[in-house]
């Protein structure tokens, strides 16, 4: 049985909208390939459209891996996916196939490639005191304490990403570092496979329509629908898959927050600026090696092909 570090793997990386699925499709049928999801979302069952999941062609033309494996309810971390992974990516080799991961989620990448960070499990009385003072004071409290704290990662991290915020002044309070300097350090660990990443680029005005143009498909193809669906079923708009992108905006038109048509600018608004901070991760990476899509097509498919070969 092979080693982690004889196995080869493509990665597919970019901007949502950027057209990671199709490619690696495409290549996968190209290299004798199987696809492992490296999207965060896509891993819940019955969040389908707004997750931007495979389509039912893509997903009959090439198996893929690590979609509709949770419920929206329950809990999948970085290191859950890096388990998961790792199983499937073994079973794939061992069947003498390649695996192509395909994802937009860079902490799912890096936990793949470069391991998991050591850091503290956690401190339950810690977290309640900041969601207390969160409430009280507005969670741009928080994202200010960060600041001071950990520069690095305020400028990173969302203002409204609560859950990241309090992650990162937990690390800083349990030991004395901040959470930006303990990556930095574990940024230089041991590759875990030997590996090639390709990230697909386009200039921003394109990305920008293709993002509004996917938002408007989503409405069409009946995400509002599907999230009534999600609400009816029992999953409360509280829960942390149903307040990410797009999920939030239907829930907040749902339950009376907004009117539809500002929560579908907001979704777009939104959208393009989640892209822009994926961006802004993805280019703090070396070994990626980013390639216009789909101009320069036939350059990653000569890359891919003589990868694997």
């Amino acid at each position: 049985m092979p080693g982690k570090q004889d196995i080869k793997l493509i990665i597919v990386q970019g901007p949502t909208a950027s057209g990671k699925s199709e490619l690696a499709v495409r290549l996968a049928e190209r290299c004798n390939g199987e696809i492992v999801n490296a999207d965060s979302m896509q891993v819940y069952r019955f969040m389908d459209i707004g997750t931007a999941k495979p389509s039912a062609d893509q997903l009959q033309r090439v198996p893929h891996h690590l979609i509709d494996i949770v419920d929206p309810d329950q809990m999948f971390s970085a290191a859950d996916f890096c388990r998961e992974a790792e199983k499937v990516i073994m079973d794939i080799s061992r069947r003498g196939k390649n695996s192509i991961v395909c994802g937009g989620t860079g902490l799912y990448i890096r936990a793949l490639t470069k391991g998991l960070m050591d850091s503290p499990s956690g401190d339950a009385a810690f977290r309640d005191e900041m969601k207390d003072l969160a409430n009280r004071e507005g969670r741009e409290v928080l994202h200010r304490r960060l600041a001071e704290v950990d520069p690095v990662s305020a400028e990173r991290i969302h203002p409204n990403d609560q859950f990241r915020i309090i992650r990162a002044l937990e690390v800083f309070q349990m030991t004395g570092r901040s959470i930006s300097a303990l990556r930095g350090e574990h940024r230089f660990g041991t590759f875990r496979y030997d590996y090639r990443k390709i990230g697909l680029s386009s200039d921003r005005e394109t990305l920008y329509r293709n993002i509004d143009n996917r938002v408007d498909l989503m409405i069409k193809k009946g995400f509002l629908e599907e999230v009534k669906v999600l609400l009816a079923t029992g999953y409360p708009s509280s829960l942390k898959p149903m307040r990410s992108l797009g999920y939030r905006h239907m829930c907040d038109y749902l339950e009376g927050f907004l009117p539809f048509e500002d929560a579908l600018q907001l979704m777009k608004r939104d959208t393009r600026r989640y892209a822009k901070r994926q961006l802004t991760w993805f280019n703090q990476d070396p070994e990626i090696k980013w390639i216009e899509y789909p101009g320069n097509l036939a350059i990653i498919d000569n890359i891919v092909i003589d990868y694997f070969d």
